[in-house]
Parts: structure tokens; sequence; C-alpha cells
């Protein structure tokens, strides 16, 4: 038997893990801490010292002071004085930057940055990539679309190659890909559930939205994201605001964010829109017409919840899809969801914390590769 083929098949090597230098070792830890603290220096500050007691992070030759300091020299932290006139450190743009790019590649991975708008669907038209096809010339045609050498080709075969002679019949356009463009707008949902029975949702829910941002911008810069978050009330934050995002002692005005979704939306000019929602609890309050609240957190009230279909009724109309994420899995709660996503046609996923991301993600990639109408 040939010896290559007795030897073929994998080959198994010990991983040797990449050296890092005791500044990243410790920023890498920082990061996470930081994004838990929502931003609070000092809080991560003292949930790192409290790990290098444990697991000894650092050592004689680089303590955490000289990983403060070497924050302060690269410009990830700065001097702030607060309302009592108080020196203290903050974080700075660059860390926010930092944050949404290791929020990136946790999630997706470490993506290349690709070209602007690549977005493919199986529709040819007007765009910049080239689908390897040919049509005969039509006028309104921009002359830059014409393959020269196709209709040099059709001008020989038709007109003999003795006198030259190139007419319009003779021209031929390659057609290119046509590239989507879209617009999402992502809800997070920061009433007090989020952060109750123990466990922390709003961390992943802020690292997702950060993820997709630096995502988007990389890979999909023509994209638009337009993050909100809803309790009482809805608002819209900016990306930069991610990492101090907060819950707060809120019930869940659905309604409030899907008004505010969808107006944020009507403002784009691109044709493919789309709703993304993240939350782990019922629907509780509601604006009344007269500018009061109406919250009720005992089951599901009939009067919101008809209300919420209403809404998604209504983004089904404007042709705008809504993703539900819902991050919990009671039976009423369930059956809710499937009743709001049957009103505007939409999907929806019944997901714990794990792999949450992940299922945004492919979810985001899914749409643009076909046209939403």
């Amino acid at each position: 038997m040939d010896q290559k083929t007795i030897n073929s098949g994998f080959v198994f090597t010990k991983h040797i893990a990449e050296e890092q230098s005791p500044f990243e070792r410790l920023f890498d830890i920082f990061q996470e801490l930081i994004t838990h603290t929502s931003g609070d220096f000092e809080e991560a500050m003292d949930w790192l010292k409290q790990l290098d007691e444990e697991y000894n992070l650092t050592t004689e030759d680089y303590t955490l002071d000289d990983f403060v300091e070497d924050l302060k020299k690269k410009g990830y932290l700065r001097e702030e004085i607060d309302p009592d006139g108080k020196n203290g450190l903050v974080i700075t743009e660059k860390t926010e930057r930092a944050l949404r790019k290791k929020a990136l590649e946790q999630i997706f991975g470490k993506l290349r940055k690709s070209g602007a708008g690549n977005h493919r669907t199986k529709y040819t038209g007007i765009g910049d990539e080239r689908a390897g096809e040919f049509r005969n010339f039509r006028f309104g045609d921009s002359l830059d679309k014409i393959s020269m050498t196709e209709s040099l080709k059709n001008a020989q075969i038709n007109h003999g190659i003795g006198d030259f002679i190139l007419s319009e019949n003779d021209l031929v356009v390659e057609e290119t890909m046509y590239k989507t463009q879209m617009s999402t707008v992502l809800m997070i949902d920061i009433s007090h559930s989020m952060i109750l029975y123990g466990e922390d949702r709003i961390t992943p829910a802020k690292k997702v939205a950060m993820a997709l941002s630096e995502f988007i911008s990389t890979r999909y810069p023509k994209d638009t994201l337009d993050i909100l978050v809803f309790g009482n009330d809805a608002w819209p934050i900016q990306i930069k605001d991610l990492p101090y995002l907060k819950v707060g002692p809120y019930h869940t005005n659905t309604v409030a964010g899907l008004q505010l979704a969808m107006d944020m939306l009507r403002r784009k000019r691109n044709t493919n829109k789309q709703i993304f929602m993240i939350t782990d609890g019922k629907p509780s309050c509601m604006q009344l017409p007269d500018g009061q609240y109406y919250k009720n957190s005992m089951g599901l009230d009939p009067h919101i919840v008809e209300k919420c279909y209403a809404m998604a009724a209504q983004a089904r109309k404007l042709h705008i899809p809504i993703t539900t994420f819902m991050i919990a899995e009671d039976p009423y709660l369930m059956q809710f969801v499937e009743h709001f996503t049957a009103a505007n046609k939409g999907k929806a996923f019944y997901t714990g914390l794990k792999g949450l991301g992940e299922m945004i993600f492919s979810d985001y990639e899914t749409n643009r590769t076909k046209r939403i109408r």
C-alpha cells in the first residue's frame, strides 16, 4: 500500500496558548468586569482586586497600580471631576470601542472587514458586483456597464472582421448583483426582571448590542442600526452608551418600545427594515391617551396585550418584520409571543442567555439574503 495513503488523516499537535503580556491578561478580565459593572471603574477594580487575591493575577514586577497606569498611558482611562468636586477615573471612547470589538469576537469570531454593502441577493439589478451574466443593451443603461469585450466580439460575429462596425445591437451589458441595505432597530428590555432571580440578563443583551453594532459598522457600513431601551417608557440610546446601560425599577412597556422603533424606521430610506426585540417578561405597562400610565403585573392584562397585537399588525402593514428573542419559557408567555408573532408574521426564538448572540447574528445574516416586503 502506498505510504502516503497509510499516513493520511488528521494530525494532532499540542495546543500552545498565545503569549500575552501582563497588561493584556489583565485587560481581558478588566473588559469583562467593566461591562458587568456598567462602566463603573471603581467597582470593576474592586472585583479585579478580589480576583487577584484569589488567583494571583499580578506579580511583584507588575501590580494593579502598574496596570492602572498603563490604562491611562494607553488612553483607556481619563481623569474626571464628579459633581462633588472629587477626581475620579472613567473609561474613554477607546475602551468603548475595545468592548465592542471584544463582544464581536466572543459572539461571532474574528471577522475580516469586507466591502461596503456586502449583502447578496438572488436578484440582479443596479449594483457594483458582477454577476457573470450578460444581456442586450437597453436605452437608459449606463455606459460604464457595457462589456466592451463581449460587445466587440458581437460586432465581429455580426459584421465580419474586414470593416469594423459597432452598432447599438452589438452592445452587451453585464448584469450586477443588487445589494440590499438593511435598517435595524434593536429593542432591549431594561425592566427590573432583567436582574431578578439571581440571573444577570442585561449584560448578555448589552454584549449582543455592542457586537451587532461593531459587526454592522465594519462589515455592512451602509446598513443602519438604532438601539432603544424600554421600561415604563422607551427612549433611544447611542452605541457609545451601551457599556453604561443599567436595569431600572421599571415595568415593561412593550407598546412604547414598538411605537418608537417604528417611528425610527419610518425615517429610513432603506427598503428593508426590521425590529429585533430582546425581552424576558410580559408587557405590563402602557401609557393612556391622557398621559397616565396603566400598569398591571398580574398575569397578562387583556388591555395591554391587545394593544401589543395591534402594534404588531401595524408593523406588518408597514412591511417591518419583528423578531422576538424571548429569554423566558413560561407557557403563558410563550402563548403571548406566538400570538404576537402571528399578528406580525415575524419570527420568535425562545432562548436562554447562552446562544442569544449567535441566534441574533444568524437571523440578521439570513434576513440580509432576501428582500423584506
